[in-house]
């Protein structure tokens, strides 16, 4: 390899450049407009245009990609997560375009990233798991007909994505045909496709991870387990290295499985094989992530190994740079910067960064895709950056999370700073009366209360504008930040305009996102606090409810794109 594009956005593409330049290679980058001046960008060595404001006509777009790394002379593309990065399909355009995929062989990719077909790789090398359909099913109705079988609550999954994306879970019956359907539409916007299978969900467990890494000579690895329990609407917060309070047969039976998968299926480069451990100790497969982690570096951290610099060795036909699992040192705890406000239910807060201060001192990493003057689009994902905080032992890890928590600084947007700084003092999670977090805890568990944070305005920067100039008499496309281009114009940017005043039975948009449906018909009676609309933003779906009773009306077409603040409706 020489030059490797990167097919991803934000703090993974800036960690995969830097992985690069220690390789000695030279990166690309590549830039939906909402992120021509983002940090990703300036990491690289050079940067390409996919020309789009949404993630299907940019980072999802294979064509574009593969156009880019054609034009950029890149030899190798390296997916980072989320996006593509688990599409056999990709991997396989990749290959085809006589160019070095980072990754996964596709077809493991196919077999391990089908969740319905590595549930019968598990079954085939004894893995534990908990009871499912054997097949994606077709309809809200053969989801009913599993929940009688089986009872509740179920999981309602995406078969071909990760990362909490498409995945419900369902504790009534008269949910069923809502939340599949919302795992449908979660599922088709965050990776192309929409089928979803079933399968018992336990009860706050535990979800437990084993990290595995591959080459192509054979030696296939467990390089240490991560617990990653603190989540919210299935999304991780907080993750750590090694997973805490695990009996040696648990964490034997995790490892085992883990490798034993990965090995049926010939896999090579770094996966993740994740499980849920249930109260009664009970461990079932949950599924494979054929790609990096987000939660990597806590496994950096504890095991000294650079996991995307393994990566890169993989794919160049190197062996491993390590013949055995190593050692465990110490305890590592990885906190997710999400531009999500905690007093609003976590909803994501698109904007402009106006501060961002790093922490420093021993045992502080600090992972990041943004800084001081950053804008977070509504059209992507809501992690701004991670910090990760080691110690020799999970105590010490815990005392220095605290400090640097308390110097960390975020203003301009809204984040999940004060949920992390309550969270390490919450005996529940430091284990000083019993390590007591589960997947659901933060929803039903936790007594924390937070107080809403400030509202950012409209994005003060709207995508680029696109205009042409000619120079000795060649056409060229130009490209402008739009707020250049409205001051040249004499208007006035988003961020100068005054709010509309709102009246009584208006209904603000909660957050900048897509208006994805009405529940209801314009003119219909709602009821106080009945769902009316359903929002979605940085791939997640958001419900809104009417403020008060009375009769619909619709001031905004499902499909749209509302800004915070903006009255969707009208409720008299």
């Amino acid at each position: 390899m020489r030059k490797v594009l990167i097919a991803n956005r934000g703090e993974i593409a800036v960690r995969v450049a830097r992985a690069c330049r220690d390789y000695g290679v030279r990166s690309v980058a590549v830039y939906a407009d909402p992120d021509a001046d983002a940090l990703h960008v300036r990491a690289a060595d050079e940067a390409w245009a996919l020309e789009g404001t949404r993630p299907a006509e940019t980072y999802l777009d294979i064509a574009k990609l593969l156009a880019v790394a054609r034009k950029s002379g890149a030899d190798a593309v390296h997916p980072g997560y989320g996006f593509l990065s688990e599409r056999a399909e990709f991997a396989q355009a990749v290959i085809d375009a006589g160019l070095t995929w980072i990754g996964p062989p596709p077809a493991a990719m196919a077999q391990l990233g089908d969740k319905v077909a590595a549930r019968k790789v598990a079954l085939q090398v004894g893995a534990p798991l908990v009871a499912g359909t054997a097949e994606p099913v077709q309809s809200a109705d053969e989801v009913l007909d599993f929940a009688r079988t089986h009872g509740l609550p179920i999981a309602i999954k995406a078969a071909f994505g990760g990362g909490g994306r498409g995945l419900k879970v369902t504790w009534h019956m008269d949910e069923v045909a809502e939340l599949y359907a919302s795992a449908v539409r979660e599922a088709t916007a965050a990776f192309g496709r929409g089928e979803c299978f079933v399968e018992q969900f336990l009860d706050q467990p535990r979800h437990i991870e084993a990290q595995v890494i591959a080459d192509r000579h054979g030696h296939v690895l467990v390089v240490g387990t991560r617990d990653c329990s603190l989540q919210r609407r299935n999304q991780k917060l907080v993750e750590e290295a090694p997973a805490p309070f695990l009996t040696d047969e648990q964490s034997a039976s995790v490892c085992r499985a883990a490798r034993d998968i990965c090995a049926a299926v010939g896999y090579e480069s770094a996966g993740t094989v994740e499980f849920l451990l249930g109260q009664s100790g009970q461990i079932s497969f949950l599924e494979v992530n054929t790609r990096l982690q987000v939660e990597h570096p806590v496994t950096e951290e504890t095991t000294g190994i650079d996991l995307v610099l393994e990566q890169l060795r993989v794919a160049d036909g190197l062996p491993l740079s390590f013949g055995a699992t190593p050692p465990v040192r110490g305890h590592a705890i990885e906190f997710r910067l999400n531009a999500e406000d905690p007093g609003r239910g976590y909803l994501p807060t698109p904007g402009r960064i106006t501060r961002f201060d790093v922490p420093g001192g021993p045992g502080v990493r600090l992972d990041s895709g943004v800084a001081a003057g950053s804008l977070v689009p509504g059209s992507f994902d809501s992690l701004m950056g991670k910090l990760i905080v080691s110690g020799s032992t999970r105590a010490q890890a815990l005392a220095r999370a605290r400090r640097a928590l308390a110097e960390l600084r975020i203003e301009g947007v809204a984040s999940v700073l004060a949920f992390h700084r309550a969270v390490v003092d919450d005996p529940a999670f430091t284990a000083e009366q019993g390590f007591g977090v589960h997947t659901r805890w933060i929803e039903t568990g936790m007594q924390a209360e937070f107080e809403p944070a400030a509202r950012p305005g409209p994005e003060d920067s709207a995508p680029l504008t696109r205009t042409w100039m000619e120079i000795e008499g060649k056409r060229l496309r130009l490209g402008l930040p739009a707020g250049l281009a409205l001051q040249a114009a004499g208007e006035p940017s988003a961020a100068a305009q005054d709010e509309r005043p709102q009246q009584p039975g208006d209904v603000p948009a909660p957050l900048t996102g897509n208006l994805v449906r009405w529940h209801q018909q314009e003119g219909a009676p709602v009821g106080a606090g009945e769902i009316i609309a359903t929002l979605e933003a940085m791939k997640m779906e958001t419900a809104v409810a009417a403020p008060r009773a009375g009769t619909l009306h619709c001031l905004a077409d499902a499909g749209a794109l509302v800004q915070v603040g903006d009255v969707m409706a009208r409720i008299v």
